[in-house]
């Protein structure tokens, strides 16, 4: 049967985890000179509280080569290998794992989800799905790739501070909505994070994100039969908010709520939501 690979920045909750058996690699997370293995050696709780007393902001960085090599070996004599990386565009973790095929000679596929946290998670619970059908890894792979291209990431951020010192978004857009007292929504596009919609409070970019959602479901008839998903940095309370919102509107067959890694809660910063579908 199929393997399926991901890194722990895709947020995927440990019942996931369990019922189709993923495995995840985890990246490193750095924060006041000490290394902790995320999600493995830190807790996202863990992480929260030492991310608002850190002196500096938190660095993650990607899992070495062998520790993907690692887990090919643990799995070739399995069956097929999938592993479905975060967003190239957002860490080195797909090159990293594109080597580690190259030096173990395993014949494994690596697949940019072009994402990160729940929408990363969300596309390894589709290729789980699918493997338990029977399906081969090349037919999973046609099917996936238009999920991953037709997906939409919304991300609300309750502070820029975290996500403009890691590079993510320049320091220009990052001081403007400061100065102007504005929420800022942002988008995935093809695996980059890029502004999308300014609002003036948390109030009215929950509307905003409530009617993209209305004109995806207009312009895709299929959307609400897809889960839904949104991860949160610590903010469970937006978080059931939005899901309560998006239930009652559009209908999904679920909603799948988990707290962000300390991979992603690095950037997010505390109150970060990422809405996926």
């Amino acid at each position: 049967m199929l393997q399926i690979i991901t890194d722990s920045a895709a947020d995927l909750p440990p019942e996931v985890i369990e019922r189709y058996k993923i495995h995840v690699v985890p990246l490193t997370v750095h924060i006041d000179g000490e290394e902790y293995l995320d999600r493995v050696e830190l807790s996202a709780e863990e992480f929260y509280r030492k991310m608002a007393g850190a002196k500096v902001l938190p660095k993650t960085s990607q899992p070495p080569a062998a520790a993907f090599i690692k887990i090919f070996q643990a799995l070739a004599s399995k069956g097929e290998l999938l592993c479905i990386s975060m967003s190239s565009k957002l860490s080195g973790t797909f090159q990293t794992a594109c080597l580690a095929k190259e030096m173990s000679g395993i014949n494994a596929t690596v697949f940019d989800s072009w994402a990160a946290s729940l929408a990363q998670g969300l596309q390894v619970i589709k290729a789980a799905m699918l493997a338990e059908k029977g399906l081969p890894c090349s037919e999973i792979i046609s099917k996936l790739t238009p999920f991953r291209n037709k997906m939409t990431i919304l991300i609300l951020l309750d502070t820029l501070e975290n996500i403009v010192k890691g590079g993510r978004l320049s320091k220009f857009q990052g001081s403007l909505a400061k100065l102007l007292n504005i929420k800022v929504l942002l988008t995935g596009v093809e695996g980059a994070v890029v502004m999308l919609e300014r609002a003036h409070g948390r109030k009215k970019a929950f509307q905003k994100i409530v009617e993209i959602i209305g004109d995806k479901v207009r312009e895709a008839k299929e959307i609400p039969a897809r889960m839904f998903s949104i991860s949160h940095c610590n903010n469970i309370k937006d978080a059931e908010f939005l899901k309560k919102q998006i239930t009652e509107k559009y209908r999904p067959c679920d909603v799948l709520i988990n707290e962000m890694g300390p991979t992603i809660a690095t950037y997010a910063g505390k109150g970060g939501l990422i809405i996926s579908f």
